[in-house]
């Protein structure tokens, strides 16, 4: 039976100078060497992985290349999400054009793998959280929308997944806007990352309303896909 997979925030940075992560302590040292062997030995080819947001370091789509292509040759089908950094994803019908045969793009849609349905939207910071701006009340009311569009089309009959960038939980754990929109829905596991360094401690793993959550940020992962399940 193929499995699932889930890592985000690999901060790929193949065509970009001086965007290493090695800057951010030992645990990112040689990173995307580690990633590469790590995936590869747990990650098969009929298997599906999930990379929810800040894929790249590249501002421009043709500087995302090498990158997109580095996760092109890992094993698996992968399904890819829009993160804060992906400045190089210019529009969902360009990113397609781009991404190897074994790569797809999600993007206020459903992806469907037999019996398996995949959503998922970016999300965004919330109100009440340090820093929030009227811009950042835009996003956040047109991330809700966009949330709402991809989880529409979800069946009812099906393995459901959604895949965010940010977390859907506040730093007490308190479920937020975007976890709540998921309860309204038939999903059965969420998966999401964002966060980093000490921030991490915040990230919530468990169960809210009816829904498997994991955070899968790559470096709280030892730059290793976890395994959600099967399908």
């Amino acid at each position: 039976m193929p499995r699932l997979f889930a890592i985000a925030d690999l901060h790929l940075c193949a065509s970009v100078e001086n965007k290493s992560m090695d800057v951010f302590g030992a645990r990112w040292e040689r990173y995307m060497e580690r990633l590469a062997d790590n995936w590869s030995s747990v990650v098969r080819e009929e298997d599906l992985v999930l990379i929810p947001g800040d894929i790249s370091w590249a501002m421009r789509l043709e500087e995302a290349a090498a990158d997109l292509a580095y996760i092109g040759a890992l094993p698996g089908r992968k399904v890819l999400l829009r993160g804060n950094h992906d400045f190089w994803w210019a529009s969902y019908a360009k990113v397609k054009t781009v991404l190897s045969a074994n790569c797809f793009a999600i993007q206020n849609n459903v992806l469907r793998f037999g019996d398996l349905c995949i959503a998922g939207s970016r999300g965004w910071i919330t109100p009440g959280m340090h820093g929030y701006t009227a811009e950042d009340e835009k996003i956040y009311l047109r991330e809700q929308v966009r949330l709402r569009l991809s989880l529409d089309e979800l069946p009812q009959d099906t393995q459901n997944v959604v895949m965010l960038h940010y977390p859907p939980f506040d730093n007490t754990q308190t479920p937020n806007t975007f976890a709540q929109i998921i309860g309204e829905y038939p999903v059965q596991n969420v998966v999401y990352g964002h966060l980093h360094g000490p921030a991490q401690k915040y990230a919530f793993s468990g169960a809210y309303a009816g829904a498997r959550y994991d955070f899968v940020a790559s470096d709280a992962l030892g730059f290793v896909p976890r395994e959600i399940g099967i399908f």
